[in-house]
C-alpha cells in the first residue's frame, strides 16, 4: 500500500515541526501549513493528499471554517480536528462538517497513527467505490454488461 499522504495545519510552527519529525519517522509523507488559507492552496496543487491533521484554533481563518471549505473543495479528504482548546460545541460542529475524528493536544502519535490509518483507508476505499462504478458505467455504455 502507497505511504499516507498527510497535510498538518497548525499555527504553532514548533508543534508542527515536531510532529511533522514524529509522524515522518512512521512513514508518513507529510506536507504542512500553517494557517486555514495556506492549507488550501497547498491542497490545490495536493489533490492526491489523503488526511489533513486540522488545529480548530487559529488565527484568521479557523479550524471550523478550513474543514468546511476542504469538505467543499476536496470532499474526498478526511480530516481529523487537533485542539487544545476543545469544546463539546466545537467537536460536534467538526463532526457535523465531516470531520473524520476529533482528538485533543497533545495527543500521543500513536493514537493519532490509528486515526491517520483509519482515515486514509476510508478514503481510499471511497475512491474505489468510484472506480469501480466509473468502470461499470463505462461497460454499460459501450454494451458490454
Amino acid at each position: 500500500m502507497q505511504m499516507p499522504k498527510v497535510m498538518l495545519v497548525d499555527d504553532e510552527v514548533p508543534f508542527v515541526e515536531t510532529m511533522k519529525k514524529r509522524l515522518e519517522k512512521r512513514s508518513l509523507n507529510i506536507i504542512t501549513a500553517f494557517s486555514g488559507e495556506e492549507a488550501l492552496d497547498i491542497l490545490g496543487l495536493n489533490r492526491d493528499t489523503d488526511v489533513v491533521i486540522l488545529d480548530v484554533k487559529m488565527p484568521g481563518m479557523d479550524g471550523i471554517e478550513t474543514l468546511r471549505q476542504i469538505k467543499a473543495k476536496f470532499p474526498l479528504i478526511e480530516v481529523i480536528m487537533l485542539t487544545g482548546h476543545g469544546t463539546i460545541e466545537s467537536a460536534v460542529r467538526g463532526m457535523k462538517l465531516g470531520a473524520f475524528d476529533y482528538l485533543m493536544k497533545p495527543c500521543e502519535v500513536e493514537e493519532l497513527m490509528v486515526k491517520v490509518q483509519q482515515a486514509t483507508n476510508k478514503k481510499r476505499e471511497h475512491e474505489k467505490r468510484i472506480r469501480d462504478a466509473r468502470a461499470k458505467e463505462a461497460l454499460f455504455k459501450h454494451g458490454l454488461a
